[in-house]
């Protein structure tokens, strides 16, 4: 009996995306402030200018787009993981009673989503950032999972650009004034927010994942 695309996989995917979206997206917008620099000087002091000028709400802008948007990124990726890792397991072992994928059927899967999901992530995440950098008097000042890297605080900041002002002229340009005006340490903004929003994000989706994709099988 060969291998069919099961549907189940791209529902319980967009599940785990969105739970992995409203558990993440407090300190997701946290980090994308500090990392844009505009005057906040470390995480608590941010958490705290946020929740005093736009309360609770400022810490969930932007997240209706990511909700819809990164929860169908979730589904079309693992979705097209599930599938995609069947297919290979059906290919390469048949009916012959193989109970589960080898390290190289997941990375083949694994290279699979990529190839499918590509180009649709930054789109999506320069959406949500700038959206993330608007507030109440839409003034400058007030604007994963793993660690936050040099890259992604220059992204942040080429993302956010133009909200209240034009600043950077492209990626070097970005990194020049950035070090300049606020030395080496300003490439790892937001690392520790960035680091510790991985757990929650991944318990979720995976978690959300799991569950509805064991619901939806009647198990």
């Amino acid at each position: 009996m060969g291998a069919r695309v099961q549907a189940d996989d791209f529902l319980a995917g967009w599940v785990g995306g969105a739970a992995s979206v409203i558990i993440g997206h407090p300190l997701d917008t946290v980090k994308t402030r500090l990392q844009a620099g505009h005057g906040y000087t470390n995480t608590l002091q941010c958490v705290l200018t946020i929740f005093k000028n736009e309360h609770v709400a400022g810490f969930f802008k932007g997240l209706s787009f990511p909700l819809a948007s990164i929860a169908v990124y979730n589904s079309v990726a693992l979705g097209v993981y599930g599938n995609a890792q069947r297919f290979i397991c059906q290919y390469r072992y048949g009916d012959n009673g193989h109970r589960g994928p080898a390290l190289s059927d997941v990375a083949a899967a694994s290279a699979v989503v990529g190839l499918v999901t590509v180009g649709f992530g930054a789109p999506v995440d320069l959406v949500k950032i700038r959206l993330q950098m608007q507030t109440l008097s839409a003034r400058p000042g007030s604007i994963s999972w793993g660690t936050a890297t040099p890259m992604d605080v220059v992204k942040s900041r080429l993302q956010a650009d133009g909200v209240s002002e034009t600043r950077y002229k492209g990626i070097v340009h970005c990194i020049q004034q950035s070090y300049q005006k606020e030395g080496l340490n300003v490439f790892f903004k937001g690392a520790f927010v960035n680091a510790i929003r991985g757990f929650p994000m991944s318990a979720a989706m995976f978690l959300g994942y799991e569950l509805a994709l064991k619901a939806l099988r009647g198990q």
